[in-house]
């Protein structure tokens, strides 16, 4: 009885687990590299390049380049139709 108990803990922990790890994985990091900005959004260089001069906001420490989700998903929407 006991044993089964453990199993069933056990199996219901395991699966926890694997959907917190998968819920993680799917999720955009707040802060990405512009590289994952370019992967979050979809798009080429060139293209993530004419985001930037368009208005697209990068925050840049030290020579470290970082965008937030927060600031690609306000400048899509400011530029949807």
């Amino acid at each position: 009885m006991q044993s089964t108990t453990q199993a069933i803990v056990l199996n219901t922990f395991t699966e926890l687990l694997e959907e917190i790890v998968n819920n993680k994985k799917d999720k955009p990091k707040e802060w990405m590299s512009i590289e994952e900005a370019r992967n979050y959004i979809g798009v080429s260089h060139n293209t993530f390049n004419k985001f930037r001069i368009m208005g697209l906001k990068v925050a840049e420490i030290d020579g470290i380049k970082r965008v937030s989700k927060s600031e690609i998903d306000r400048f899509l929407t400011e530029h949807s139709f």
